[in-house]
């Protein structure tokens, strides 16, 4: 079984797609695929899908929904396979558990990619976190689940995940900035600072980058316009790191390879 939830949902099996059309029972096949090889409680899936207003008929519609998987994986299983769709989505007292015999998962190989980063980075080799970084970063297609309508539970996973991504790009940032390459990251800050444009920690990382790359004129612009923002939309300064980078770059004086923002 393979399962990418870092982007649209994606769960086959023997390269067939067990993904329903209806938005319900996507959310329910997403949860379950997010928890694989983990029970997941009854009372959870129909907090996720029905929230507050959970229906009398609640427990034979999520019945319905689960029959519906079973046909998938049914129709994906082949001829002489030894489980059947039972074995792959089980019951439980009070629970549902998605198995297989072997599943692949891109989220546990964006987590492990990025420990395996932590790691060079402990033993000072910034080359290789970076590059491993940028591989579990590949992972990314868009949005987590991003054609799975959320509930409550489904948010605040993908709440998760997005800062986990978040994390790890901006730790690639840095290391890319201690590596010297400014240049090759400008575009990638330029595009990620119009996404947030509160976030001071990007914005000081394309200072940086456009001061190294001798575009100061551009690196105090784009300061000018985080405090415009904060200010308009928080009525707070930018916080004194950024304002002594600031200050540093307004100076003209070089910021050394090992310090950004």
């Amino acid at each position: 079984m393979d399962i990418e939830v870092l982007g649209p949902l994606s769960v086959r099996i023997h390269d067939r797609s067990i993904v329903p059309r209806a938005g319900k029972p996507r959310q329910l096949l997403a949860l379950l695929a997010l928890r694989a090889g983990r029970m997941v409680p009854v009372s959870t899936l129909m907090d996720e899908i029905w929230g507050d207003r959970i229906p009398r008929s609640a427990p034979t519609t999520l019945q319905t929904y689960v029959l519906q998987l079973r046909r998938l994986i049914g129709d994906a299983l082949p001829a002489d396979s030894p489980l059947s769709p039972k074995d792959i989505l089980t019951t439980h007292f009070g629970s549902y558990q998605l198995n297989a015999p072997a599943v692949t998962c891109d989220v546990n190989t964006f987590t492990d990619m990025s420990a395996t980063a932590g790691e060079a980075l402990a033993r000072g080799d910034d080359a290789a976190a970076s590059w491993m970084l940028g591989e579990a970063l590949a992972l990314w297609r868009g949005a987590a689940l991003a054609d799975v309508p959320a509930g409550r539970v489904l948010e605040t996973e993908v709440l998760g995940l997005n800062e986990q991504q978040t994390r790890a790009r901006e730790l690639r940032i840095e290391i890319d900035l201690r590596l010297g390459r400014h240049n090759e990251i400008l575009s990638e800050l330029l595009m990620l600072t119009a996404q947030r444009p509160l976030d001071e920690n990007l914005c000081g990382h394309l200072m940086t980058a456009l001061h190294r790359a001798g575009h100061t004129w551009r690196a105090l612009e784009a300061f000018q316009r985080l405090r415009t923002t904060l200010v308009d939309e928080l009525g707070v300064e930018p916080s004194a790191r950024v304002q002594r980078l600031h200050q540093h770059v307004l100076g003209g004086r070089p910021i050394p390879q090992g310090r950004a923002a």
